[in-house]
């Protein structure tokens, strides 16, 4: 709920502005409750099935407004170029909408097919998902955005790892919990062990960067839409794809099913050039 109304006096609001921008009219809305803080509906219109997302004002202070206009203007660029995300609707040209009573939202098309629990991705699925990764990948890094000095993300230095699994030990072990206790045991010994020096040579570029089963739809066979372009930033790409990795093809025990893992990259391998060794080398970038 935001902090400056109800859900309902935060629809009516919505609305009235759907109304009055874009000349909308909603005959039926259904909430989505998915996601942290922002609100979402579905809705049936006299322009089709639309997707409304609103911004939580509490949660919107942790973005930088001319970021998340980039990422609005590279997904209908994406769109346009054929990949399958959700289009955006603008009026006048403004897409980042602002309501009488000073709601943020967005208005996109409804994409049909089906969330999939994490581990339950098929092999079909996940060698899509590839593609249309590594497809994404080529399109955000074709110039158009240019490149940044620094990625988003920077890996801290064993050191700095260290220091925050020894506080989180001593956190569980006052909290009497001996299972969090011997989960982060294990990471301090990995983490005494890791090579930070071997991320220096990944590459850098515009990425995702939230590529994971909640912000995916798939069909039967393939990828019918990826979602939630907020975070997309100069980054480490082969993040995204550790992240579609480890939620697609990580089962409920714990353990990587490296068929579906290989599947992924035959179908990212197929749209872009990956060294060998990328996704061992993504997927403890990610750790």
């Amino acid at each position: 709920m935001d902090s400056t109304g109800s859900e309902e006096q935060i629809w009516e609001d919505i609305e009235n502005s759907l109304r009055r921008r874009f000349g909308i009219e909603v005959f039926e809305r259904t909430p989505i409750r998915r996601g942290w803080l922002n609100l979402k509906w579905k809705v049936s219109t006299d322009a089709g099935q639309l997707l409304i997302k609103q911004y939580n004002r509490e949660r919107f202070k942790l973005y930088k407004s001319e970021e998340l206009l980039r990422a609005f203007s590279q997904q209908i660029r994406l769109r346009e170029s054929g990949l399958p995300c959700p289009r955006l609707l603008s009026d006048r040209g403004e897409v980042f909408v602002t309501s009488e009573d000073g709601e943020r939202f967005l208005v996109m098309e409804f994409c049909e097919g089906s969330l999939v629990l994490p581990g339950r991705v098929g092999e079909r699925q996940i060698h899509d998902l590839g593609l249309v990764t590594a497809r994404m990948h080529h399109l955000l890094n074709d110039g158009t955005l240019g490149a940044k000095a620094s990625p988003q993300f920077v890996p801290p230095s064993c050191e700095e790892r260290m220091g925050h699994w020894r506080s989180l030990r001593q956190t569980a072990a006052a909290a009497g919990d001996d299972r969090l206790v011997g989960e982060v045991e294990t990471q301090l010994r990995a983490t005494e062990v890791a090579d930070i020096d071997r991320f220096a040579g990944a590459a850098m570029g515009w990425a995702h960067r939230d590529l994971w089963v909640d912000n995916l739809l798939f069909f039967e066979d393939r990828v019918a839409a990826v979602l939630d372009f907020d975070r997309l930033n100069y980054d480490y790409p082969a993040l995204d794809a550790a992240r579609a990795v480890i939620s697609c093809a990580l089962d409920d025990q714990g353990r990587l099913d490296a068929f579906l893992a290989r599947a992924f990259m035959a179908g990212y391998t197929e749209e872009r050039h990956a060294a060998s060794g990328f996704l061992t080398q993504a997927l403890q970038l990610l750790w």
